[in-house]
């Protein structure tokens, strides 16, 4: 599932990630409180999410589930825009979310590590 996901599309699957299968009923109610939407928005952006592959509909009353999980959008979205901005280049991504903010000592750290385990990782797929 390599292709992008509108904000709306997003918004659903956040809904089902955070909450489990529900029917599409009671996501409606959500997003109606949440954003304002009416029923009819969301069931044809959950027909959309159905149709892309992204949510499972099952019956009766029309329980939806997600067929993607948020570490694979997250993958493919931050791929996607290291491609489209960045020639797919990694390093100039990096350097440019590093640029935007000043981290602080703790998140520096953190990034260390997470690197060093990135290393580690890769030593062991090399063995």
């Amino acid at each position: 599932m390599s292709q992008r996901q509108s904000s709306s599309e997003l918004r659903i699957l956040e809904i089902l990630w955070e909450h489990g299968e529900m029917p599409a009923k009671e996501i409606a109610n959500i997003l109606t409180e949440e954003i304002g939407w009416n029923k009819n928005t969301t069931y044809t952006l959950i027909k959309r999410c159905v149709k892309k592959g992204l949510i499972q509909r099952n019956e009766p009353n029309f329980v939806c589930s997600a067929l993607i999980s948020k570490d694979e959008v997250v993958r493919n979205e931050t791929t996607g825009l290291a491609d489209r901005i960045f020639g797919g280049n990694l390093n100039l991504l990096f350097a440019s979310l590093l640029s935007q903010k000043g981290l602080t000592k703790d998140e520096i750290d953190a990034l260390i590590v997470l690197i060093n385990r990135h290393e580690d990782d890769d030593k062991d797929k090399e063995k």
